[in-house]
């Protein structure tokens, strides 16, 4: 069975311009301004569910029904459907007379004013509206069925026309500021160099030539995100710039004119609103019975909405919403950070996806509307969008709009609060409004001695999904993108960057490395390899997962992307095989299991049950768990060294691993640079599985109080399945990383004694 699978893009920088979601929000200003979009250009129609492919009919295509077609230039709308044909000959009758070969002149229908206002109406409420709504509109307006389903269609190309206009403009502006960037490279590169011989213009020729290499591959790095940029712009329809009118006051504004504030929201009702959301937080953060009770079973902090009701109120414009789940949570931890670093992670939108890996694959800062006071940006309001996801394939990633306010509540005290505004949202696709934020964010108090105490509050609105059933528990109960997890990750990351930045690290705690340089090297290659180990595992748009079984039973699901010129992963076609199990072992056996040296033969199918041999061992957290470990493996047939990075916090646990060349590698541990190292990362997620496990006889012994429950593992692996980009799939690699996949499984189940479950 040949497999053949789409190349999803490859997620690096500027990836989220290629969200649909975003774009299509984007595209929503047209909508809240309250002026009808125009049309230069006749728009062409679609049939249902084709909107995806660019919302245009191939030039000399036939289809069985009548292409409907708009313009709404001068005023009115006008359409057509069949019923406004004059009749026509049978084009397969060659004996027919000369008029039924000639194409007869159609009638055109103007719908009125008052049409065209109700199915606007309709069309901001529903843009894709059932067989039913269309009945009943088509009666109260006098027209047919048919004449409203393609005024639908219609709009909708027309929405996606602008929205692709709107790329174009974001793609262009990205590809300026990548050839600045470039330029300014290449004259440092030229300074660096003498313009007659080519030799160092100094005499620390060693140190000047690291440096020139490195800006080489910085350089590459600048000439593959032009050349991306480039071709997405040129898979864009000839036709959609040109498919609105240009001489339009309304699309010749900037997209995003926020000095009228956000889709017709004016800047002071936004301040007015994100004012009120900062004392909402304060008092959620610090509030406590009754608002707050403590769960007696599980010692976690529940939210008493009624309560929350009659403090804060009620929000009226969630009556006329699809009926929805409410997640709160609260948090409190010391982090190991100065107060001003964490606040600019939270400011600074790159900053924020890197300090949160496992929980966001996309983030946009898609507006500032306050820029804020001083170097600290006190004040500072943005419109900004992100995607969460879980460390799995199988759960659904959630998308939310919303604005965040960073404000300086006295000297030791920022508030950073999040929360969705309901005008935004009236102007984004319905379909695409699956999850709000009611007023979250933290507390953050600055504790001295470079740590800070958060407050963590995570107020979320969700529509109700269909969520698997492995993961239902987790995921219902709030606990995966709650506030116990995004403090737990912050913790990890915050402790993970002291121990990057430190001087005195014991040498129990770093094995194996002479230098600090050396040791920073390698921390930055892990960091590396952990971050794309997130990014190839969830649910994000970035991939497309397709379903395999293997022969054991287990559900597989692969996705392939191709890397063109990314230095950081091996050239050519990557495949990524993930799957999921439940396993009755509690979380802290399971990672203890998997990151251990000593045993990582009896499952780890490539060391042929061989020993390992330690390189190096860094420590970066108190626990001894968070490490860095390089391991040689030794084997008959040859050998290779592998790099571990292990990870674990009081919510989830990651063991993520990749083979390395053997001299590249060496080279680091002395301190080389190691963004030219490529890792292709395989590895373990660790989630609880949510379900609060009671002890099957009462006993005062302690050593059977144990109430742990099992854990979800995620095991993911990745191959290069051929070093040519052009290559296709093939269903033998698809069967050999599904084969490797159930034998690994089946191993660890073997050591773990619980082949049954």
């Amino acid at each position: 069975m040949g497999v053949d699978m789409s190349n999803p893009p490859t997620s690096h920088t500027k990836d989220f311009f290629a969200s649909p979601a975003l774009s299509l929000s984007l595209a929503g200003i047209f909508r809240g301004a309250n002026v009808t979009p125009t049309s230069a250009a006749a728009s062409v129609e679609v049939e249902e569910g084709d909107e995806g492919s660019g919302g245009g009919v191939v030039a000399g295509g036939r289809r069985d029904e009548t292409v409907e077609i708009s313009s709404e230039n001068s005023g009115p709308m006008r359409s057509r459907s069949d019923d406004d044909f004059e009749g026509e000959g049978d084009p397969d009758d060659e004996d027919g007379d000369d008029k039924n070969k000639k194409k007869k002149r159609k009638k055109y229908h103007r719908h009125t004013a008052e049409q065209i206002r109700e199915m606007e109406a309709l069309f901001k409420e529903s843009p894709h509206p059932d067989e039913k709504q269309r009945q009943q509109l088509s009666k109260q307006l006098g027209l047919a069925p048919r004449q409203v389903k393609f005024w639908f269609q219609n709009r909708r190309t027309q929405i996606k026309a602008i929205q692709e206009r709107h790329e174009n403009s974001l793609l262009k502006g990205e590809i300026d500021k990548l050839r600045e960037e470039n330029k300014s490279l290449r004259e440092t590169i030229n300074r660096a160099c003498c313009p007659n011989c080519g030799g160092s213009t100094t005499s620390r020729d060693s140190s000047l030539t690291a440096e020139e290499r490195q800006l080489r591959i910085e350089n590459a790095k600048l000439k593959s995100e032009v050349e991306k940029l480039r071709a997405a712009l040129e898979k864009q329809p000839s036709g959609a710039a040109t498919s609105c009118s240009a001489g339009n006051d309304q699309e010749n504004r900037s997209s995003l004119d926020f000095y009228t504030g956000i889709f017709g929201l004016e800047k002071s009702r936004i301040m007015e609103i994100v004012n009120q959301a900062t004392e909402e937080l304060q008092k959620m953060a610090t509030a406590g019975d009754p608002l707050w009770v403590r769960s007696v079973e599980t010692g976690r902090e529940i939210l008493n909405y009624d309560e929350y009701i009659k403090e804060f109120g009620a929000e009226n414009s969630s009556s006329s919403r699809p009926r929805r789940s409410i997640e709160a949570s609260r948090e409190t931890r010391v982090v190991f950070v100065d107060l001003p670093r964490l606040v600019q992670s939270f400011i600074d939108v790159n900053q924020w996806k890197e300090m949160f890996p496992c929980l966001i694959s996309k983030a946009a800062n898609v507006y500032v509307i306050c820029s804020g006071d001083g170097p600290n940006r006190n004040g500072a309001v943005q419109l900004m969008f992100a995607e969460m996801q879980m460390m799995t394939p199988l759960v659904p990633t959630r998308e939310v709009y919303f604005v965040r306010h960073c404000k300086q509540l006295s000297p030791e005290k920022w508030a950073i609060v999040d929360v969705s505004i309901d005008k935004v949202e009236d102007n984004i696709d319905a379909s695409l409004v699956k999850c709000r934020k009611r007023p979250s964010g933290c507390i953050i108090e600055d504790k001295s001695n470079g740590h800070c105490k958060v407050t963590w509050v995570e107020h979320l609105e969700c529509q109700k999904s269909t969520v698997h059933t492995m993961y239902r528990t987790t995921v219902n109960s709030g606990l995966a993108f709650g506030a116990k997890h995004w403090i737990a990750t912050l913790q990890l990351q915050c402790e993970r960057l002291v121990f990057f930045m430190a001087t005195n690290v014991p040498t129990k705690d770093s094995s194996g490395v002479a230098t600090l340089a050396g040791r920073k090297s390698i921390l930055k290659l892990a960091q590396r390899m952990t971050q794309g180990f997130c990014r190839a595992i969830g649910a994000s748009s970035y991939h497309t997962w397709n379903k395999v079984s293997s022969k054991t039973g287990e559900d597989i699901r692969v996705s392939s992307r191709k890397n063109l010129n990314d230095p950081g992963e091996p050239l050519g076609v990557i495949l990524c095989a993930v799957t999921s199990v439940w396993l009755p072992v509690s979380t802290h056996a399971l990672f203890d299991f998997l990151r251990d040296d000593t045993r990582r033969n009896e499952w780890d199918i490539m060391s042929n049950g061989g020993p390992l041999q330690s390189i190096a061992n860094l420590a970066k957290g108190q626990d001894r768990g968070n490490a860095v470990t390089i391991q040689a493996i030794n084997s008959k047939e040859n050998s290779m060294w592998v790099i571990q990075d292990s990870c674990t916090n009081a919510y989830e646990s990651m063991v993520v691993y990749a083979p390395v060349d053997i001299t590249g590698m060496q080279s680091v541990i002395t301190g080389c640079d190691s963004s030219n190292i490529a890792v292709l990362p395989s590895g373990f997620s660790i989630l609880p599985d949510g379900l609060e496990s009671r002890p099957l006889v009462i006993t005062s012994r302690q050593e059977e109080k144990g109430t742990e429950g099992g854990s979800l593992l995620t095991m993911a692996f990745q191959v290069l399945t051929n070093t040519s980009p052009a290559t296709k799939l093939t269903a033998e690699s698809v069967e050999s990383v599904s084969t490797l996949i159930a034998c690994t499984l089946r191993n660890i189940k073997t050591s773990l004694q619980c082949e049954d479950s």
